[in-house]
């Protein structure tokens, strides 16, 4: 294995991991901005996540497969972390960030995943599948270019 394939892997792991906190962040933002649970949310969430791995970070295959499905799984993980964090925020009188840092990871993932049920369970792992799926196979062409040859 060169270097260059193993900083393409890192790189390619690091792209997946901040567009999965990102996709988490705004999970989160719909969820506060609804005042309920939104666990069903994780399936488009995957999609768009393999969507855009495949897309942009890997090209479809196994690799892009793995990448979408971890993507996806950080994602619930990371709003159920914040979801926790706000609340502490909200009973604390403090802000996110200050509560964030004071509570540390530690703390957030065991609320985390102390708050977690079957629910959440099932839809994360639905989309984590299909998130897997979309990024593996390779996008179909339209029937046009698959006329023309190109």
């Amino acid at each position: 294995m060169s270097v260059r394939n193993v900083l393409m892997f890192a790189f390619a792991l690091f792209s997946a991991a901040m567009l999965g906190l990102a996709a988490g962040a705004v999970w989160m933002v719909a969820t506060l901005y609804l005042r309920q649970p939104l666990p069903w949310l994780a399936v488009p969430i995957g999609a768009l996540l393999a969507w855009a791995i495949r897309g942009y970070v890997r090209s479809a295959g196994i690799g892009a497969g793995l990448l979408a499905a971890w993507a996806t799984v950080l994602a619930a993980i990371y709003v159920n972390m914040l979801i926790a964090g706000v609340l502490i925020a909200g009973n604390m009188g403090m802000d996110l960030i200050a509560t964030l840092r004071t509570a540390g990871t530690g703390m957030l993932w065991q609320l985390a995943r102390m708050a977690w049920s079957p629910a959440d369970v099932g839809w994360t792992a639905l989309a984590t599948l299909l998130a897997a799926w979309l990024a593996w196979r390779a996008p179909r062409k339209p029937a046009r270019a698959m006329a023309s040859g190109k």
